[in-house]
C-alpha cells in the first residue's frame, strides 16, 4: 500500500517532533532534508542520513519526526520514528518506523483528526463578542442553554461537528468539549468562528459547521494536536496488533 505514495528516490522533508506537545512551533522548528533509500515493510523504510554543510547529521536512535515525501503523485505526510541507523552498501541510513497514517499533505494547514466527541455549544452573546474583538478581559456568561453537538473532526485550527442548531456563517460561538490529556479527561473552551454550514442530506434538520478557533491560546492549541498526536500513534498500534 505504502509503496503506491512513497518510492525510494523520493525527496523527504524531516520536521521536529516534541514528545510533549507533538509538532514544534514553526519558529522553533528544525528541518533536515533526506531521500527514500529502500522500504522494508509497511511500516518501516531507509531514509538516507541527512547532510549540512556536507556533514553527516546523525540522528538520534528513538527520535521523532513528521515526514513530509515528495513524489509524482504530490506531497504525503506521516509521523514516525528512528529505530536504527547504519551503512549500507557505502551509504549511511537510517531506519524509522511510521507512527500514523500516511496522508495527503496541504502545507499550511493543520491535519484534522476523525473524531466523535460531545460537544456542548451557543452563540455569543454581543457582550462577549465585544470583550473579544477588543482583547479585554471578559467572563462567559454562566447559564445560558446550551445545543448538544458531536465533533466529528478535529485539528489544531478548528473543528467540524453536526447539530440541530444552524449557526450563521461568520457567527462567533463558544464550544464546550473534553479531550484526554496526560490520562485525565480535561475540560476545554475555546471560542469558534463559523466558515461553512450545511444540511445534512441524509438527514434533514441536522447541520454540519466548520469552525475556525478565534483568538485561541497557543499552549491550548499546542494540547489539542498533542491529544491528536497520541490518538493517531494509539489507533495505529492497536490496527497493528
Amino acid at each position: 500500500m505504502i509503496g503506491k505514495f512513497v518510492e525510494p528516490g523520493n525527496k523527504v522533508e524531516l520536521q521536529s517532533v516534541d514528545r510533549a506537545f507533538g509538532l514544534v512551533k514553526e519558529e522553533e522548528q528544525k528541518s533536515y532534508h533526506s531521500t527514500v533509500y529502500d522500504i522494508l515493510s509497511e511500516d518501516t523504510m531507509e531514509l538516507t542520513m541527512p547532510l549540512e554543510q556536507s556533514k553527516l547529521i546523525l540522528l538520534p536512535v528513538d527520535s521523532e519526526y513528521n515526514l513530509v515525501f515528495y513524489g509524482p503523485n504530490g506531497p504525503y505526510q506521516c509521523f514516525a520514528r528512528i529505530i536504527d541507523r547504519y551503512k549500507t552498501e557505502n551509504v549511511y541510513v537510517f531506519v524509522v518506523e511510521l507512527t500514523s497514517n500516511l496522508r495527503k499533505y496541504q502545507r499550511r494547514e493543520y491535519y484534522r483528526f476523525s473524531c466523535a466527541l460531545e460537544m456542548c455549544s451557543r452563540t455569543l452573546v454581543e457582550e462577549e463578542i465585544q470583550a473579544i474583538e477588543k482583547r479585554i478581559p471578559y467572563e462567559l456568561h454562566p447559564g445560558l442553554p446550551l445545543k448538544r453537538s458531536v465533533i466529528v473532526d478535529i485539528s489544531g485550527g478548528g473543528l467540524r461537528f453536526i447539530c440541530s442548531q444552524k449557526y450563521e456563517v461568520g457567527t462567533l460561538i463558544y464550544c464546550s468539549y473534553h479531550l484526554i490529556k496526560d490520562g485525565e479527561r480535561k475540560h476545554y473552551e475555546v471560542i469558534g468562528k463559523v466558515l461553512g454550514v450545511k444540511e445534512l442530506e441524509s438527514r434533514p434538520g441536522t447541520y454540519e459547521h466548520r469552525v475556525q478557533y478565534y483568538n485561541i491560546d497557543e499552549s491550548v492549541r499546542e494540547e489539542i494536536i498533542k491529544f491528536i498526536f497520541e490518538e493517531e500513534r494509539r489507533e495505529r498500534k492497536m490496527t497493528h496488533k
